[in-house]
């Protein structure tokens, strides 16, 4: 599967943004999805998954309560509504497909390209 992230851009802290991933060559729902982070000089961390039904989802601490992980598997979409943003959200935001309801980004075989996300203070 091929997975295309966008929706990234500037904002200031407190803002939100929602981004967006389109996938294409297999259909969505044979998926479990996550949604990933970078910032400059760190290691990719976790940020939400998505069970295959879109029934189970799952966070990182530092995102609960102000992320929200969705899917619209009849339009081949994975969305990551983002509020409440704070500088240490900065980060190219990636998403991924596997086969595994996991937070570990080795459960994932398809990564699409990052999506920057830039939060001022």
């Amino acid at each position: 599967v091929q997975l295309q992230a966008s929706g990234g851009g500037l904002v200031q802290a407190g803002g939100s943004l929602r981004l967006s991933c389109a996938a294409s060559g297999r259909t969505l729902s044979s998926y479990v999805m996550g949604w990933f982070r970078q910032a400059p000089g760190k290691a990719r961390e976790f940020v939400a998954a998505i069970s295959r039904t879109g029934i189970s989802t799952y966070y990182s601490d530092s995102v609960k309560g102000r992320f929200t992980i969705s899917r619209d598997n009849a339009k081949n979409m994975v969305y990551l509504q983002m509020n409440s943003l704070k500088p240490e959200d900065t980060a190219l935001y990636y998403c991924a497909a596997g086969a595994a309801f996991s937070g570990r980004g080795t459960s994932y075989d398809s990564w699409g390209q990052g999506t920057p996300v830039t939060v001022s203070s």
